[in-house]
Protein backbone atom coordinates (compact mmCIF):
# COMPACT_ATOMS: atom_id res chain seq x y z
CA UNK A 1 0.00 0.00 0.00
CA UNK A 2 1.33 3.40 -1.00
CA UNK A 3 0.94 6.21 1.51
CA UNK A 4 0.08 9.76 0.53
CA UNK A 5 2.67 12.31 1.60
CA UNK A 6 2.67 16.07 1.92
CA UNK A 7 5.82 17.97 0.95
CA UNK A 8 6.65 21.47 2.08
CA UNK A 9 9.57 23.81 1.85
CA UNK A 10 11.35 24.38 5.16
CA UNK A 11 11.12 28.09 5.98
CA UNK A 12 10.50 28.63 9.69
CA UNK A 13 12.79 28.33 12.69
CA UNK A 14 10.86 25.19 13.69
CA UNK A 15 11.32 23.75 10.19
CA UNK A 16 15.09 24.33 10.39
CA UNK A 17 15.23 22.60 13.79
CA UNK A 18 13.34 19.64 12.32
CA UNK A 19 15.66 19.57 9.30
CA UNK A 20 18.70 19.56 11.62
CA UNK A 21 17.28 16.54 13.43
CA UNK A 22 16.64 14.68 10.17
CA UNK A 23 20.10 15.58 8.82
CA UNK A 24 21.68 14.24 12.04
CA UNK A 25 19.70 11.00 11.79
CA UNK A 26 20.85 10.69 8.19
CA UNK A 27 24.49 11.27 9.13
CA UNK A 28 24.30 8.91 12.12
CA UNK A 29 23.22 6.13 9.75
CA UNK A 30 26.33 6.51 7.60
CA UNK A 31 29.79 5.19 8.33
CA UNK A 32 31.37 7.92 6.22
CA UNK A 33 32.19 11.07 8.15
CA UNK A 34 30.86 14.33 6.73
CA UNK A 35 33.34 16.46 8.67
CA UNK A 36 35.24 17.25 5.46
CA UNK A 37 31.98 18.84 4.25
CA UNK A 38 31.84 21.02 7.38
CA UNK A 39 28.61 19.26 8.41
CA UNK A 40 28.25 21.03 11.77
CA UNK A 41 28.55 24.43 10.13
CA UNK A 42 25.96 23.36 7.54
CA UNK A 43 23.55 22.51 10.35
CA UNK A 44 24.17 25.79 12.16
CA UNK A 45 23.59 27.88 9.05
CA UNK A 46 20.47 26.20 7.66
CA UNK A 47 19.02 26.90 5.17
CA UNK A 48 22.38 28.18 3.90
CA UNK A 49 22.95 27.01 0.32
CA UNK A 50 19.55 25.31 0.33
CA UNK A 51 17.76 28.67 0.44
CA UNK A 52 15.71 29.87 -2.52
CA UNK A 53 15.94 30.94 -5.21
CA UNK A 54 18.84 28.63 -6.14
CA UNK A 55 18.26 25.93 -3.53
CA UNK A 56 15.41 24.25 -1.71
CA UNK A 57 15.02 22.25 1.50
CA UNK A 58 11.96 20.02 1.65
CA UNK A 59 10.37 18.14 4.50
CA UNK A 60 7.78 15.39 4.11
CA UNK A 61 5.13 13.91 6.32
CA UNK A 62 2.53 11.26 5.78
CA UNK A 63 -0.81 12.90 5.13
CA UNK A 64 -2.72 13.51 8.38
CA UNK A 65 0.27 12.52 10.53
CA UNK A 66 2.24 14.91 12.73
CA UNK A 67 5.66 13.25 12.53
CA UNK A 68 8.08 14.08 9.75
CA UNK A 69 8.86 11.15 7.48
CA UNK A 70 11.83 12.48 5.51
CA UNK A 71 13.72 15.28 3.84
CA UNK A 72 15.76 16.26 0.81
CA UNK A 73 17.57 19.36 -0.41
CA UNK A 74 19.11 20.86 -3.51
CA UNK A 75 21.83 23.45 -3.69
CA UNK A 76 23.82 25.11 -6.45
CA UNK A 77 27.01 23.38 -7.55
CA UNK A 78 29.24 24.25 -10.51
CA UNK A 79 27.86 26.24 -13.48
CA UNK A 80 24.59 24.72 -14.72
CA UNK A 81 24.62 22.05 -12.00
CA UNK A 82 22.79 21.61 -8.75
CA UNK A 83 23.43 18.94 -6.15
CA UNK A 84 20.83 16.78 -4.41
CA UNK A 85 21.73 16.42 -0.74
CA UNK A 86 20.44 14.76 2.42
CA UNK A 87 17.78 12.51 0.90
CA UNK A 88 16.62 10.71 4.00
CA UNK A 89 13.54 8.66 4.87
CA UNK A 90 12.97 7.61 8.46
CA UNK A 91 12.75 3.83 8.96
CA UNK A 92 8.98 3.61 9.60
CA UNK A 93 8.30 5.14 6.17
CA UNK A 94 10.84 3.22 4.12
CA UNK A 95 9.58 0.96 1.35
CA UNK A 96 6.58 3.21 0.61
CA UNK A 97 8.00 5.16 -2.32
CA UNK A 98 8.81 8.29 -0.36
CA UNK A 99 12.47 8.37 -1.39
CA UNK A 100 11.48 8.26 -5.06
CA UNK A 101 8.91 11.02 -4.53
CA UNK A 102 11.48 13.23 -2.77
CA UNK A 103 14.05 12.68 -5.54
CA UNK A 104 11.41 13.37 -8.22
CA UNK A 105 10.47 16.59 -6.42
CA UNK A 106 14.12 17.68 -6.55
CA UNK A 107 14.37 16.90 -10.25
CA UNK A 108 11.21 18.88 -10.93
CA UNK A 109 12.31 21.88 -8.87
CA UNK A 110 15.84 21.89 -10.29
CA UNK A 111 14.42 21.92 -13.80
CA UNK A 112 12.06 24.77 -12.91
CA UNK A 113 14.98 26.78 -11.48
CA UNK A 114 16.85 26.29 -14.75
CA UNK A 115 19.63 23.90 -13.82
CA UNK A 116 20.85 21.70 -16.68
CA UNK A 117 22.29 18.87 -14.56
CA UNK A 118 21.86 17.40 -11.11
CA UNK A 119 24.67 15.60 -9.32
CA UNK A 120 24.80 13.70 -6.05
CA UNK A 121 27.06 11.47 -4.09
CA UNK A 122 26.23 8.32 -2.21
CA UNK A 123 28.16 5.48 -0.62
CA UNK A 124 28.51 2.04 -2.11
CA UNK A 125 26.80 0.15 0.70
CA UNK A 126 23.57 2.16 0.23
CA UNK A 127 22.42 -0.27 -2.44
CA UNK A 128 18.76 0.77 -2.28
CA UNK A 129 19.69 4.42 -2.79
CA UNK A 130 21.98 3.59 -5.71
CA UNK A 131 19.27 1.44 -7.31
CA UNK A 132 16.74 4.26 -6.88
CA UNK A 133 19.03 6.83 -8.48
CA UNK A 134 19.91 4.49 -11.35
CA UNK A 135 16.24 3.72 -11.98
CA UNK A 136 15.58 7.46 -12.26
CA UNK A 137 18.30 7.93 -14.88
CA UNK A 138 21.32 8.94 -12.78
CA UNK A 139 24.62 7.56 -14.04
CA UNK A 140 27.92 7.16 -12.23
CA UNK A 141 30.45 9.84 -13.03
CA UNK A 142 33.81 11.10 -11.86
CA UNK A 143 33.92 12.81 -8.47
CA UNK A 144 32.80 16.41 -8.56
CA UNK A 145 34.21 17.43 -5.17
CA UNK A 146 37.15 16.66 -2.93
CA UNK A 147 35.67 13.76 -1.03
CA UNK A 148 38.44 11.87 0.78
CA UNK A 149 36.53 8.59 1.00
CA UNK A 150 37.02 5.96 -1.67
CA UNK A 151 33.57 4.56 -0.79
CA UNK A 152 31.73 7.56 -2.22
CA UNK A 153 30.08 7.20 -5.63
CA UNK A 154 29.26 10.31 -7.66
CA UNK A 155 26.26 10.32 -9.97
CA UNK A 156 24.59 12.81 -12.30
CA UNK A 157 21.63 13.26 -14.60
CA UNK A 158 20.86 15.69 -17.41
CA UNK A 159 17.65 17.56 -16.65
CA UNK A 160 14.92 17.85 -19.24
CA UNK A 161 14.78 21.46 -20.31
CA UNK A 162 11.27 22.55 -21.30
Amino acid sequence: MSAAFDFFQATSVADMAAARQLFREYQDGLTVAACFQDFERELEQLPGPYAPPDGHLYLARERNAPALAGCVAIRPAQAGYCEMKRLYVRPPWRGRGLGRQLAALCLQEATAIGYRYMCLDTVGFLTEARALYSSMGFRETTAYDDNPSNRVISMEIALKIA
